[in-house]
């Protein structure tokens, strides 16, 4: 938890009052069974109706200023809880947003989620209660021992005794739950990643009629949680009932001794019923500090968990050098010279020694069979991985050492996955250049082969789109996706198998909209049809990782079998037409 507290530095002046309340508070409580006291031995016992009321007024004062006191503290730690996971949460959102898609597959999104939502939750309710009671009820315990000797110091000894064993339990109980709400806590993010795969794939899930399949594994890890939750919560369960015994069985020797202290005459009736509500005092704080350990065993858990994410350092740190707009005359837009990458927590090279370069204003196709490093190649180009080995130029200067706000300027992506985001296509349109203008953004969606159902759509551009666009159609997405990246207008183009929903006229409409575009811009098209990349300039065939074959379309049908037989086995034509 302590690696979180920088996040509670702007609530210092919270951090402090809310306990400060809290032990004036528990000070005026103290002070209760001493009045009670007093109206027992002196009010009652004299039939002293003055007194009687005298004390009463004076625990009814007690009692306001208590209240008083409690909201107050309450106050100032809901403040700072609050406060404290609302930087929290936007500290770890930021953080995130840092993070390569290398150490984002290695996390997984459904533990990031989980971190965001549930352990920060845990984490704000355990500052909390910390600043409420951690100091308060301790306080409760210990001064009614004080107390207790300032009454009788003989009686007091079963304070001694009682109040050592139950820190022991308390302590025993919350070493052996902390280790296991973490077990608690992963067991989640399991049943979390389960729910989410089903609910984006349900479409699948039915068709394959996976139902009964699915529903089986989500029980078996819904019942290993509820198991976890069970186990953890019969042991949280015992401190209530343990602390109970022990109290109650002081409470009995401190009747039993105190009955005979008073009939001797050594203590008053009003004295043994002192202890005896200082007793009662400790049970009260006991039970509140048995729910406090749970709920900060919990928060310690959840805390260390965000905490790792924060800890983990961005592996593609950022470098500092400029990055020209255009290459210099004769140099190319992106050159790869003997590229590796192996993906984290593989055992293997994604790609393997892949060079070649592609000048201003030229169209590279990349294309290969599922797996062959396709898409592997192209993410390397904005750095959304870095490589293993080798180098890639961008306008002649390497992209571990420009900044990457520069390089992602120059890029526009379109992604294989068309994903839009709630709001209005304008909205997400706007992604691409915040001060786009009505023209720009139109002109886009032309060249996208979007602004035909743009414009018969009742709002046009300020129609509205559901998460992640689902009330479009998925080649209206992908040809969305296309115009936000055109937007921008990139010097450098990528279309990641863009146009996989559209049919042939419309990507040849496509292709044709983006080679008649002014700018010099340099165009990388990923695809399996061989129709989308027969017309770029240079096409790079790729097998296992590797370039297996650069050349025209021609060149290729001639020299490169792989070419050649996706060609034939789409085209149905004989070999080497």
């Amino acid at each position: 938890m302590r690696r979180l507290f920088p996040y509670l530095s702007s609530y210092k002046k919270e951090c402090v009052l809310a306990p400060l309340f809290k032990m004036l508070e528990a000070i005026f409580e103290l002070f209760v069974p001493l009045v009670m006291a007093r109206i027992i031995d002196i009010g009652i016992t004299n039939a002293d109706k003055a007194e009687i009321a005298r004390m009463c007024g004076l625990l009814l004062l007690l009692a306001a200023v208590g209240l008083a006191s409690s909201l107050t503290a309450q106050f100032f730690a809901a403040k700072a809880a609050t406060g404290f996971s609302a930087r929290l949460r936007h500290a770890l959102f930021e953080h995130i947003g840092t993070l390569s898609f290398s150490r984002l597959d290695t996390i997984g999104t459904s533990t990031l989620i989980t971190r965001m939502t549930s352990d920060i939750n845990q984490a704000q309710a355990g500052v909390n209660m910390t600043l409420r009671l951690f100091l308060r009820s301790p306080f409760i315990v210990f001064g009614a021992m004080v107390m207790a000797f300032q009454v009788n110091a003989g009686e007091a000894m079963i304070f001694v005794v009682t109040i050592p064993v139950l820190a022991l339990i308390v302590l025993g109980i919350m070493a052996l739950t902390m280790p296991l709400y973490r077990k608690v806590q992963s067991a989640l993010d399991a049943v979390l990643l389960t729910t989410s795969e089903n609910l984006e794939g349900v479409r699948v899930l039915r068709a394959f009629r996976r139902e009964k399949a699915e529903t089986l594994r989500f029980d078996a890890e819904n019942e290993r949680l509820s198991g976890l939750q069970r186990f953890v919560g019969r042991l949280s369960g015992l401190m209530n009932p343990l602390t109970l015994v022990v109290v109650n069985a002081a409470t009995i020797v401190l009747l039993y001794t105190g009955a005979i202290q008073v009939d001797a005459a050594v203590i008053t009736q009003g004295e043994l019923t002192a202890l005896v509500n200082y007793m009662s005092q400790i049970l009260v704080e006991l039970v509140k500090l048995a729910n406090l350990i749970v709920t900060i065993s919990k928060a310690l858990s959840s805390a260390g968990r965000v905490a790792d994410i924060l800890e983990i350092r961005p592996d593609i740190l950022d470098g500092t050098a400029g990055l020209p707009e255009l290459p210099a005359e004769g140099a190319p837009a992106v050159a790869f010279e003997n590229v590796s990458l192996k993906y984290a927590e593989s055992g293997e090279d994604a790609i393997s020694e892949v060079s070649f370069r592609a000048d201003p204003g030229e169209t590279i196709g990349i294309i290969g069979g599922t797996g062959s490093g396709k898409s592997t190649v192209v993410n390397l180009i904005p750095r959304f991985y870095d490589v293993t080995e080798g180098r890639i130029l961008i306008n002649g200067v390497d992209v571990k050492d420009c900044r990457q706000e520069d390089l992602r300027c120059l890029v526009g992506m379109v992604p294989q996955k068309a994903l839009l985001f709630r709001g209005s296509i304008a909205d997400n349109l706007r992604w691409g250049n915040k001060d786009a203008s009505y023209e720009e953004m139109k002109e886009a969606l032309i060249a996208a082969q979007a602004w035909d159902f743009v414009s018969r759509m009742p709002q046009g551009m300020e129609s509205p789109l559901s998460e992640g666009g689902k009330n479009l159609s998925g080649g209206q997405r992908q040809r969305l996706t296309i115009a936000r990246a055109l937007v921008r207008r990139p010097r450098i183009l990528i279309l990641d198998d863009s146009a996989s929903a559209l049919d042939f006229a419309t990507d040849a409409r496509l292709r044709a909209a983006i080679r008649s575009m002014p700018e010099d811009m340099t165009v990388f098209i990923v695809s399996q049809r061989a129709a989308s990349v027969m017309h770029a300039d240079k096409i790079l065939v790729m097998e296992n990782g590797r370039i297996s074959g650069t050349g025209t379309h021609e060149e290729l049908l001639k020299q490169n079998h792989i070419y050649r037989e996706i060609y034939e086995s789409q085209f149905k034509t004989a070999s080497g037409t």
